[in-house]
């Protein structure tokens, strides 16, 4: 009898991890990108460069199978962390932003790190802020389909 229980509670044990690996069921990210706005829950559009005299930047994330924990997107210029922004996911399917003002001359690269509760790291993206004007630079926006 205590193999049967030892067995029963390694079942109980293991079966979210077990359920997590199924195809559907995968904590992740499904959709994110760099965006000049939001409509309707929706990127915009998809920045890959941004120049002046543009400073305000969104991050959107469409969420699967996370309902219940709490997301972070973790904004970073050339690898210092600027700010966190977190957020409860509240369904299966769980679309959430955040926005960021660009500081005046804070060119170079930009990341945000989407990571879940345990602080395990989902998704990165990243875009280049470039000075604009008399240089060979312009914002880079790709249209969403």
């Amino acid at each position: 009898m205590p193999i049967l229980q030892l067995f029963v509670v390694f079942v109980l044990a293991v079966s979210p991890v077990l359920a997590q690996d199924e195809p559907g069921l995968e904590r992740r990210v499904a959709r994110a990108a760099f965006t000049t706005g939001i409509v309707s829950r929706e990127p915009k559009d998809r920045v890959l460069v941004l120049t002046p005299p543009a400073r305000e930047i969104y991050f959107f994330t469409d969420l699967r199978n996370l309902k219940g924990h709490t997301v972070t997107h973790r904004w970073q210029f050339e690898g210092e962390v600027m700010s966190s922004v977190d957020f409860k996911v509240e369904g299966d399917r769980w679309r959430v932003y955040s926005r960021k003002s660009l500081p005046p001359g804070a060119f170079g690269e930009w990341s945000v790190t989407v990571l879940d509760d345990t602080g395990w790291p989902l998704h990165v993206e990243l875009f280049r802020y470039l000075p604009g004007g008399e240089t060979q630079y312009s914002t880079v926006v790709v249209p969403l389909e």
